[in-house]
């Protein structure tokens, strides 16, 4: 599945979303004009973020987990298509 089938489903399900959302940087209570851009923003604070490939890495949680930080976010969806079958990890801030 790919981004714009995922989108047509959010659409079908009447879920609330943004795609590649500009998410600002918070520092110290204060936005910054840094930004980072989650693939999707799901109900206005839920981070999705997409891979295809083989396997999730550290690298893959820890960018999530950046943007939880960063946003103050409180939950991002690491969702991955390209293994044999669908893989996902629930990360909270």
């Amino acid at each position: 599945m790919n981004s714009e089938a995922l989108e047509k489903e959010f659409i079908n399900e009447n879920i609330p979303y943004n795609k590649e959302k500009k998410l600002t940087v918070i520092y110290d209570g204060q936005p910054l004009n840094k930004f980072f851009k989650a693939d999707f923003v799901c109900y206005g604070s839920i981070i999705l973020e997409l891979k295809s490939q083989k396997f999730l890495t550290e690298a893959d949680l820890q960018q999530s987990l950046n943007y939880l930080k960063a946003t103050k976010f409180k939950l991002a969806l690491l969702i991955n298509f390209g293994a044999p079958s669908l893989t996902y990890k629930r990360i909270v801030n």
